[in-house]
């Protein structure tokens, strides 16, 4: 059963409807969904979090399902951010210095193709900021003696919010499992996209 409560248990807000006007969208996979979420929701100028699965080739997915595999879908947290607040590439530098990008298909100890890291963009724009910001981080991983960067970046195709328990989980369980780290890569990321 996919989510049902449309409340954040955080902030309060609707996780799937009513954004304010002006708002920007995006899905960020960066390993387990728990630890990603979290990293956002507390940001400055993030309207609200999600958590779910996109990037597949199936209809409706649910977390068993994904865990198989056979899917394709990433596990994803979808950000709607009030861009005049925080813009899409503070939350890209958010993204790329909070995993490990060159990883491929695990983050830490979670393996498989859910785990990928990914960025589906919802505008033309957005999709552009993070190819170029993604050129910078490679070159600042490959100078730390990393491989190439793995992360995914496309449109945003169809998003499936995971099941209640899924959402704000470390909210709920702050001693659950986060498999989240960055590597201690940095980098300057100086241009400005709109929504």
């Amino acid at each position: 059963m996919l989510a049902k409560n449309p409340t954040h248990f955080v902030n309060g807000q609707n996780m799937f409807e009513n954004y304010p006007d002006g708002a920007g969208r995006v899905l960020f996979g960066m390993g387990c969904f728990w630890g990603a979420e979290r990293i956002f929701w507390g940001l400055n100028g993030v309207h609200v979090t999600s958590v779910g699965y996109a990037g597949g080739s199936h209809d409706n997915p649910d977390y068993r399902l994904v865990c198989t595999g056979r899917t394709g879908h990433a596990e994803v947290v979808h950000v709607v951010y009030d861009p005049p607040v925080i813009t899409f590439e503070e939350l890209l530098k958010v993204f790329f210095e909070n995993h490990d990008p060159t990883q491929g298909n695990r983050q830490g100890n979670d393996i498989g193709t859910q785990y990928r890291s990914v960025i589906y963009t919802y505008t033309d724009e957005q999709r552009l900021a993070a190819k170029t910001a993604c050129v910078r981080y490679e070159s600042a991983y490959r100078k730390k003696g990393y491989g190439p960067i793995t992360t995914e970046i496309k449109m945003a195709g169809n998003y499936y919010p995971a099941e209640d328990y899924h959402q704000q989980y470390l909210a709920r369980n702050p001693n659950g499992y986060c498999g989240i780290g960055g590597t201690g890569v940095v980098c300057p990321i100086p241009a400005r996209v709109e929504a």
